[in-house]
């Protein structure tokens, strides 16, 4: 609040048990927090960032990237022609530069999945049954890359399936309340940026985390970064690794970090 405009760089811990190409225990996010910015703001923001480092890499590195193009172009080779990317990886990017990134509600992707075939038929490993279900990367990726064939920013997820410190949305329908939260969707990778506009009512923020029984004490000095005034404000964290994979055009995370820390890989 006191700078107005503020951003860490580092490593992030992961406790869950996901192991997987897009998956890694330890990464690094970049976390941006800014004054005064709302919900449409922050989306604003993150698009315009993964924009400005993609055309930075596109004209600094060029050589690095036709070089990369032509390895992603024979690993194609090897597979099924209904599994070969649709763009080559210059394409790809600079699709990415040139198209709005689609901006959906939760509730509107969730009428798109329950519609859709794989749901229909079964094909998805969760099925999506009804509003409030917590999307996988399956569910993310169909949205990305059959329905709407470009990056997608949801927005507006259900409250009790989102941290509490996110902004409340008003007039929402008893059972049926939204927070506004945003994640950024890529082809390949899912989930890319995570973020909100932050809750600064004092007394909704009391509220929410009585709800969640977690003890005000615990938080008192979070709760005191609006006690005294606040105002309107978002972030979002960025996962590094995620962007370099999608830039590099590579298929496994653990291919783009010196040292990959996944579960179960520390033996000693």
């Amino acid at each position: 609040m006191a700078l107005g405009q503020i951003y860490t760089f580092g490593p992030t811990f992961r406790a869950e048990n996901s192991n997987t190409s897009r998956h890694l225990a330890e990464f690094w996010m970049i976390e941006p927090e800014v004054a005064f910015n709302d919900l449409d703001a922050n989306m604003d923001l993150a698009e315009d960032f993964i924009k400005y480092v993609i055309k930075y890499t596109l004209e600094k590195c060029s050589d690095d990237l036709n070089f990369l193009e032509q390895r992603l172009l024979e690993e194609e080779k090897s597979k099924p022609q209904a599994d070969r990317s649709e763009m080559s990886l210059l394409q790809k990017l600079n699709f990415v530069l040139e198209n709005n990134f689609k901006r959906v509600s939760y509730t509107e992707a969730i009428d798109i999945l329950k519609n859709s075939k794989p749901n229909k038929n079964k094909k998805f490993n969760y099925i999506i049954e009804e509003w409030g279900a917590d999307l996988q990367s399956e569910h993310e990726r169909f949205l990305v890359e059959k329905h709407f064939k470009c990056p997608v920013i949801l927005f507006d997820y259900p409250a009790n399936i989102k941290a509490f410190y996110m902004r409340l949305n008003e007039n929402t329908e008893p059972g049926k309340e939204t927070v506004r939260a945003m994640d950024i969707l890529f082809p390949g990778i899912g989930e890319i940026v995570g973020g909100s506009q932050r809750e600064e009512r004092l007394d909704v923020l009391i509220e929410k985390m009585k709800v969640l029984g977690i003890e005000e004490e615990e938080l008192w000095w979070y709760l005191d970064t609006r006690r005294f005034g606040s105002a309107v404000h978002s972030g979002f964290g960025l996962g590094f690794e995620r962007l370099v994979l999608f830039v590099t055009g590579m298929t496994n995370i653990r291919d783009v970090i010196p040292f990959p820390r996944t579960p179960q890989n520390a033996e000693f």
